[in-house]
């Protein structure tokens, strides 16, 4: 089995840290951008698409700063999904890094799925 490659990629977003957050953190603002719709039981988060559902469980959060997912069907060990808001000291701009794994050769459309739904999450945003 091919391990996966891990990537990141940086979008600058115009909203506070605060207001960002939920969206990634709980079942209702997740499912405003990233699913159709989004449960949780504990750090257990079950994402559903087109009646299609996947479980991911929570790693690690801090609150406005990140949160790291695990899909439960993943079977690399070191792969994880997180988005992670970093502020600007100085421009105080607000950043989401989101990271995540792929097959080598799937990494491009991997970037273009997070670009499509962070899109996704700015127009619901209105940033």
């Amino acid at each position: 089995m091919s391990s996966k490659v891990k990537f990141e990629i940086e979008f600058p977003i115009h909203a506070s840290t605060k207001m960002l957050y939920q969206y990634f953190a709980t079942p209702s603002g997740l499912s405003e951008w990233f699913a159709d719709n989004v449960n949780s039981r504990g750090e257990m988060f079950t994402f559903i698409w087109d009646g299609s559902e996947e479980k991911a469980k929570v790693l690690q959060e801090r609150p406005e700063e990140k949160i790291k997912f695990k899909w439960e069907e993943d079977e690399d060990p070191k792969s994880y999904f997180e988005f992670r808001l970093e502020i600007d000291d100085i421009t105080k701009d607000v950043a989401l890094i989101v990271t995540d794994f792929a097959e080598e050769d799937e990494v491009d459309e991997a970037k273009m799925f997070w670009e499509n739904q962070i899109d996704e999450l700015k127009h619901t945003i209105g940033a």
